[in-house]
């Protein structure tokens, strides 16, 4: 596990969603255009990192705390796919496992990762009105058996669907690297 803090370097806040035609879990593709909340997370996750299976209840219920016309999340696993664990299959197993109610996408070229400047797993974009407004943590737990104590990405939602500003842009995530193809 090599522990990597998210970066602020490629996607700048005010910088447009960057597109994708990825496939997902259920076995359809699927683009950015197609999700018409007001608000979407894009999340970088994957199937073995300690820090997204410690983290994927709270993105699971987040999810469940907005109407589908508020936020949508999408997880977009661009790990190497010969990697331990990963792999289309491993995310259907994945998926099924942890119950994920939004949708899971791989990203098998890692060029959405490196449109979005994606480093570590969960790497989390949020996009109001398809421009971002916040790229960060979750919440404030940043290691994976601590647990969280405040919802940093949730009230960051509720800031930005009510008209308000957020407080930090960018509020780096923690987690294990995106395993990069040679």
């Amino acid at each position: 596990m090599a522990r990597t803090l998210s970066s602020p370097q490629v996607l700048k806040t005010g910088s447009s969603a960057p597109n994708f035609q990825l496939k997902g879990v259920d076995g359809k593709v699927h683009s950015l255009a197609e999700y018409k909340s007001r608000a979407i997370l894009v999340v970088f996750i994957c199937n073995h990192c300690p820090f997204v299976k410690a983290r994927i209840g709270d993105i699971i219920a987040l999810q469940s705390k907005f109407k589908p016309t508020e936020l949508r999340v999408i997880g977009i696993n661009s790990n190497d796919s010969n990697y331990q664990e990963e792999g289309f299959d491993n995310m259907v197993k994945f998926s099924e496992q942890y119950g994920l109610n939004f949708d899971y996408l791989i990203d098998e070229s890692q060029d959405i990762a490196r449109t979005y400047g994606a480093v570590c797993t969960p790497d989390p974009f949020l996009f109001l009105d398809g421009k971002l407004v916040f790229h960060g943590r979750i919440n404030d737990a940043m290691e994976p058996e601590s647990k969280p104590t405040v919802p940093v990405m949730e009230n960051n939602v509720r800031a930005v669907l009510s008209g308000k500003k957020i407080e930090k842009d960018f509020d780096p995530s923690i987690g294990c690297s995106i395993k990069w193809k040679d």
